[in-house]
């Protein structure tokens, strides 16, 4: 079998991805949408095959996955995914607040001309109103491709790592809520104002926006409660 693998999650022209990367994010991916529920088991013969990996790649992105709490694994029982606990909001936005406008500034100071554009594609996206006509998944999809193209312009890979596993835990909470949303898309419209002020090169802008967006994902679950 080959050592890497095309994906979907990787920029168009990339290099291809180890298996054990492209089985990370793909089940990753999964964990997050909820296309594998909470609580679930994770056959690991049956997503290798569905991937068209070995279990070697599959074992290995699952034990990654442990650490950023998607999964978690029992003694002679197996790995299963974790619950989704909506008392978690709290202590997830503790951290949004703190670190998504850190995010923003950075990438407005650091984006390089590569950044920019992989972030005006995104942006275009909002603009051609996508988020509006794709349905709430679709929205949701964006909202990640947003926040992930933004941890990665902040050229702080250690920020970057922290706020993907954040967010992801975040958005499985969104999903939690998904038919009960029929806002989503204006939620994740609000990205607009935020990329242009990250083109733009206005950290201050950028920073006040991404505190905002977070905070108000907090408030529109609270009033679903």
């Amino acid at each position: 079998m080959s050592e890497t693998v095309s994906s979907v999650d990787e920029p168009t022209g990339g290099s291809p991805l180890p298996l054990s990367e492209y089985a990370y994010r793909a089940i990753r991916d999964r964990l997050v949408m909820l296309d594998i529920r909470p609580g679930a088991p994770i056959n690991e013969d049956r997503v290798a095959g569905s991937l068209g990996v070995g279990r070697t790649p599959v074992r290995e992105a699952l034990k990654r996955l442990e650490t950023e709490r998607l999964v978690i694994a029992y003694p002679r029982r197996g790995t299963f995914a974790t619950d989704v606990n909506i008392t978690d909001l709290t202590h997830l936005t503790e951290v949004r607040q703190v670190l998504e406008p850190v995010a923003a500034a950075g990438a407005a100071r650091r984006a390089s001309a590569t950044d920019r554009e992989a972030l005006g594609e995104v942006l275009a996206k909002l603009e051609a109103g996508d988020a509006d006509t794709g349905g709430p998944e679709v929205a949701l999809r964006l909202d990640l491709e947003v926040h992930r193209a933004v941890y990665a312009a902040s050229h702080n890979p250690y920020l970057e790592d922290t706020l993907v596993r954040y967010d992801n835990l975040a958005t499985r909470i969104w999903c939690l809520f998904l038919d009960r949303l029929p806002g989503m898309a204006g939620h994740v419209n609000e990205h607009i104002p935020l990329l242009n002020a990250i083109i733009e090169s206005d950290p201050s802008k950028a920073a006040e926006l991404a505190t905002a967006h977070v905070l108000g994902f907090e408030r529109e679950i609270r009033e679903l409660l």
